[in-house]
């Protein structure tokens, strides 16, 4: 049987959606791959990138209900596809105070590999960047921070875009790693979004390393409304650059 061909658009990721200064911030781009794959809202899905996605360029987003392709000039730049969501042990969330307590300990402050980051640069104003600041909670090994999504990442729909989702999910678990030198991108991202917060909800992200495999670094992620209700989690495969990338 032969199967249906792959839905095409043309897409650009705006500067405003940066990681590092020229290309895209990594779960951002994951998670518009990931809306290409026509699955459930709430499947789980695993994007792989391939290459740094750069910005305010027309790139090729293909996808149908079991995978995705973004690629520009016939390169590939990452590939999703629709999987089982890996078994991890989730925390509970630590609530609103314990997490701005551990903001508070954010080591981006003082030391950031790419202060522009659209998810986690301290440079980056209220309103512009989600200034999520992943810092040591307690106990260890946990990250946590807070974030109020605001009326600046809602989709067409009135509802918070699950791009949105996927990138907050992303840098708190690099700074889980506790290495906040480590010249790092994001390789892997496997996520599950099962609910969408509102505008204007105080949520908890929650973060914690689990294991290294030479260059890999393996986290995950959990993103947690105002009342502890789990809305998304995610697994991440960190790799460790020879050389830092601008």
């Amino acid at each position: 049987m032969s199967r249906t061909p792959l839905a095409s658009v043309t897409v650009t990721i705006p500067r405003r959606f940066r990681g590092p200064e020229q290309s895209a911030n990594g779960g951002y781009c994951a998670g518009l791959v990931a809306a290409a794959v026509q699955a459930e809202p709430d499947a789980a899905v695993e994007v792989t990138l391939r290459a740094p996605p750069p910005l305010d360029t027309p790139l090729q987003l293909q996808g149908d209900a079991r995978e995705a392709t973004l690629a520009v000039n016939g390169q590939t730049l990452a590939n999703a596809r629709r999987v089982s969501m890996p078994e991890m042990a989730l925390p509970v969330s630590c609530g609103l105070v314990a997490a701005e307590r551990a903001a508070g300990h954010f080591v981006g402050h003082a030391h950031h590999p790419y202060p522009g980051c659209f998810v986690c640069g301290p440079q980056r104003k209220p309103g512009d960047g989600l200034r999520i600041f992943a810092g040591r909670a307690e106990p260890p090994p946990y990250y946590a921070a807070p974030w109020v999504p605001d009326a600046s990442l809602v989709a067409t729909d009135g509802l918070i875009d699950r791009r949105m989702i996927w990138a907050a999910l992303d840098c708190p678990s690099y700074f889980a790693l506790g290495k906040p030198a480590l010249p790092a991108l994001l390789g892997r991202m496997t996520a599950q979004v099962s609910q969408l917060p509102a505008v204007g909800e105080p949520c908890v992200l929650i973060a914690w390393a689990t294991s290294s495999e030479g260059r890999k670094h393996h986290a995950a992620t959990a993103l947690y409304g105002e009342d502890g209700r789990l809305l998304a989690h995610a697994a991440t495969i960190w790799i460790e650059l020879k050389e830092p990338i601008q």
